[in-house]
């Protein structure tokens, strides 16, 4: 897969009404959706951290700033930079808020519930966690995580992403 497809594959989930354009209140509502799955309460500062950096990563993404993303802005936008800016915070407060012993690790468990809140498929995610899973304990550390994240994006493919993107029976 190229970094394009890629970035289609991302794009599609982040557009969840499948509009073409990625609201901000889609974006925004990850956060709530994640909290929820996962069991956070609504005062959580975990919950409150992932609020703000998802308000910094659709500022950074909405190059016009008329609170809709499109395909042309999502891709221009996405890569290194924002990842490592304003990506990894966003995506780490999402880790955090499933690392319920929040010891820098999510089990098979927080991960599928984690993955299924943001929009894969139960069977996809825990495919996804195998791959990541090298090790074979049972848990996959955050540094591992947002790195195959970041591999996906800014160079097309990842043994996570793949797992993730490929249909499971």
């Amino acid at each position: 897969m190229d970094t394009i497809t890629a970035k289609r594959h991302i794009f599609s989930m982040l557009d969840v009404d499948g509009d073409g354009v990625i609201s901000r209140q889609e974006y925004l509502d990850r956060p709530e959706q994640a909290a929820k799955a996962l069991g956070s309460a609504d005062d959580d500062p975990l919950l409150a951290v992932a609020r703000m950096a998802h308000e910094r990563v659709f500022a950074s993404m909405d190059a016009d700033q008329d609170g809709r993303v499109t395909f042309t802005e999502y891709a221009a936008w996405a890569g290194e930079a924002a990842f490592d800016d304003v990506c990894r915070p966003a995506l780490g407060s999402l880790f955090d808020l499933a690392d319920t012993d929040s010891d820098g690790h999510l089990d098979r468990e927080e991960f599928t519930r984690l993955r299924h809140a943001l929009g894969n498929p139960a069977d996809n995610a825990r495919a996804a966690f195998d791959a990541l899973d090298e090790d074979g304990d049972g848990r996959v550390d955050r540094d591992a995580y947002l790195g195959q994240i970041r591999t996906f994006v800014t160079e097309g493919s990842s043994s996570m992403a793949q797992a993730l993107h490929t249909h499971h029976n």
